[in-house]
């Protein structure tokens, strides 16, 4: 770490301070952050700043506003949770999240699931197959005597013999005979690394690269949104956009249910429009512009889209124009208090107290089941290869652990500390001698590393097999509007 940079914390530089060749992309950035009770939507004219705010000041503790979301009939026993991360679920009697596995195509083959079929078995795999990575399949798998099945590390939601479809929900017969619940034609797990009600370690819903493994995704009822619009998982938050991934934005100068943006305004932000049939609901209301002209309005605020996001998906460009915001239905949980957020050649990363940058590991394993292999119950033998070259001892000299403070909570959603054997990368047993206690972002442990020297470097980012996306370390991008992957 540098001395000069990296001596005491670190809060993000004003625009003013920056390089001007880094134009937008290290520019003015704002994060709306709405505040429940008070019904304010928190926003500087830099998301750092704003961050920053929100998390060292408590005020998202105030109350966090939620995603509302359309009740839809379900069979007995489930029900909906609303989690810190991926929003709105559906969960089982004990409150376990629901997942689907959707096949995918990656380089050298598919796998997943197709509507009305099961590929997660009871079998134990031993050896890669081949799809991602430049390796052959065949290959023996690590640590086989502690790897699950995939119906071990992703019990199916069985169906009782009595029960029947409704709504959304079927039953499908798999191969191995059992009755197994499905939503819109796919099939539903609970993921053996959920504890707790809320819980979504198991995968997420944020939009995947194509080199990366075919992950699992919490499954939901559907957002109350109009028609016309959607919601997608971001760093940030739950972000509204349009059916089309355009980003949807509000103005400072609009007041409630009221456009101030005229003439010359709608040339860069163009009122979202509300056909004839559409009526008001919810925490969506209609203002008329004109005579005839009504306009969506979200939470009271008027909607508009940016001209300049063209064809850039889940955007948060227009929110680098002063006064101007993206829009969340809710937004995900603050990091540790003391964290940073840091500009860099690339975008906004989360940093250390010092200002160095956050990383964390991912990884799927190359095999059909695609099981994970990032998390402290799973195998670490990849990790340690990348960081490493298999000497855990190397890896912690290289991408060492962020410490976490002796009260720093244990069971939050999002950021939590955990006890790690540093030798083994799993967890610790209560009390065991030499164990570190470290902070972890879904309860996988996050890092820095000893290649960046000031803060903001980003050296480490994709370091790893096809730029990390398949396993290997990423830096945590608070906007991940600037690669472009799809959804």
């Amino acid at each position: 770490m540098s001395e000069a940079e990296g001596s005491s914390a670190v809060s993000a530089r004003r625009p003013a301070e920056l390089p001007k060749e880094r134009g937008l992309i290290a520019g003015v950035v704002t994060a709306v952050m709405m505040l429940a009770g008070s019904g304010y939507a928190l926003a500087a004219h830099h998301s750092a700043d704003s961050y920053i705010t929100a998390w060292q000041s408590g005020q998202f503790a105030a109350g966090r506003i939620t995603e509302a979301y359309i009740h839809e009939p379900m069979p007995p026993g489930f029900r909906v949770v609303v989690t810190a991360l991926e929003g709105p679920v559906f969960a089982d009697a004990n409150g376990k999240t629901l997942y689907s596995w959707p096949r995918r195509e990656l380089r050298n083959g598919a796998t997943g699931d197709n509507k009305g079929e099961s590929e997660c078995s009871g079998a134990q795999l031993s050896v890669s197959d081949g799809y991602m990575s430049p390796y052959p399949a065949g290959l023996m798998l690590p640590d086989l005597d502690q790897r699950p099945s995939c119906m071990q590390a992703w019990p199916p939601v069985r169906a009782s013999a009595d029960a029947s479809p409704i709504g959304g929900w079927s039953i499908i017969k798999r191969k191995d005979g059992i009755r197994q619940w499905a939503y819109n034609g796919y099939a539903l797990y609970t993921s053996a690394l959920d504890r707790r009600a809320g819980d979504v370690l198991g995968g997420t819903s944020r939009r995947a690269h194509g080199d990366g493994p075919v992950v699992r995704r919490p499954v939901g009822p559907p957002a109350e949104v109009p028609p016309g619009f959607k919601v997608v998982s971001t760093a940030l938050g739950r972000l509204l956009t349009t059916e089309h991934n355009e980003s949807v934005y509000v103005s400072d100068h609009d007041g409630p249910n009221r456009s101030n943006c005229d003439n010359d305004c709608t040339q860069m932000w163009s009122p979202i429009l509300a056909p004839d049939v559409a009526h008001p609901h919810g925490e969506w209301s209609i203002i008329e512009r004109s005579s005839g002209v009504r306009q969506w309005a979200f939470r009271k605020r008027p909607l508009y889209r940016y001209a300049m996001d063209r064809t850039r998906q889940d955007s948060l460009q227009g929110s680098d124009v002063p006064g101007w915001h993206n829009v969340f239905t809710q937004m995900t949980p603050p990091p540790p208090r003391d964290f940073t957020v840091q500009d860099t050649t690339a975008g906004q990363v989360l940093a250390d107290s010092h200002g160095m940058t956050i990383y964390i590991y991912q990884c799927g394993e190359d095999a059909l089941d695609q099981l994970g292999c990032d998390y402290p119950t799973e195998t670490q033998v990849y990790r340690w290869a990348m960081c490493g070259g298999g000497d855990p001892a190397r890896c912690l000299q290289t991408f060492p652990y962020v410490p976490a403070p002796g009260d720093a909570p244990r069971n939050d959603a999002a950021w939590s500390a955990v006890d790690v054997d540093p030798m083994t990368g799993r967890f610790a047993r209560p009390g065991q001698h030499g164990s570190l206690h470290v902070w972890a972002y879904r309860g996988r442990p996050v890092y820095t590393y000893a290649g960046d020297k000031v803060a903001g470097d980003i050296n480490a980012d994709s370091h790893g097999e096809f730029r990390g996306e398949r396993e290997g370390f990423k830096a945590f991008w608070l906007r991940d509007d600037y690669f472009g992957f799809d959804d």
